[in-house]
């Protein structure tokens, strides 16, 4: 009996498909950061470009001075959503500014006119103008970064809403502090 329980165990095991997960810590301009995660197929890892048909969960969070602003979640996805999504694996980034066919790079719940513009809740943008959010059906010009700003994945989770890295509870003093000034 416990061998006919492993063994079916086994072949459930492999035929799950394991996902690779990415964390997205994007900063745009005047204190607009956005924060998210993405899950696709492990075996894509190796792929040249991951698009949206490949990506199995995605959800992303944008705010405004480390205050949410809204969220969108890949679950969310009607027919008439704007969902498309560009990934370079192997280099663990977002293509930008031209570098794939089309005006628009990145198109999450936004497609970069403000006429499809995270109405409701929240979207993200990156095409040929510039890389920036719209809330709630209105384009935030002011969160916008230049098209070709890098914009990279990452391994772990951001430390927090601003994508600073870790703070640092305390600090030795040194005794050649007072030298550097």
């Amino acid at each position: 009996m416990m061998r006919g329980v492993l063994a079916v165990s086994m072949i459930l095991s492999a035929s799950q498909s394991q996902a690779a997960l990415v964390y997205l810590c994007w900063v745009g301009n005047n204190g607009y950061t956005m924060t998210g995660t993405m899950e696709f197929p492990d075996a894509l890892q190796d792929a040249p470009m991951v698009t949206e048909a490949d990506v199995t969960r995605f959800k992303i969070a944008g705010y405004l001075d480390g205050n949410l602003l809204g969220t969108w979640d890949l679950a969310d996805k009607t027919p008439t959503t704007t969902w498309y999504l560009r990934y370079i694996p192997s280099e663990m980034r977002f293509p930008t500014n031209g570098e794939v066919p089309g005006i628009i790079d990145q198109g999450w719940n936004a497609d970069g006119t403000a006429e499809d513009c995270g109405n409701p809740g929240f979207g993200f943008n990156a095409g040929n103008y510039a890389q920036d959010f719209c809330v709630n059906g209105v384009w935030v010009e002011p969160s916008g970064m230049p098209p070709p700003t890098p914009f990279l994945a990452q391994n772990e989770a951001p430390y927090s809403t601003d994508c600073a890295g870790p703070k640092l509870m305390s600090r030795l003093e040194l005794p050649w502090d007072d030298e550097l000034g």
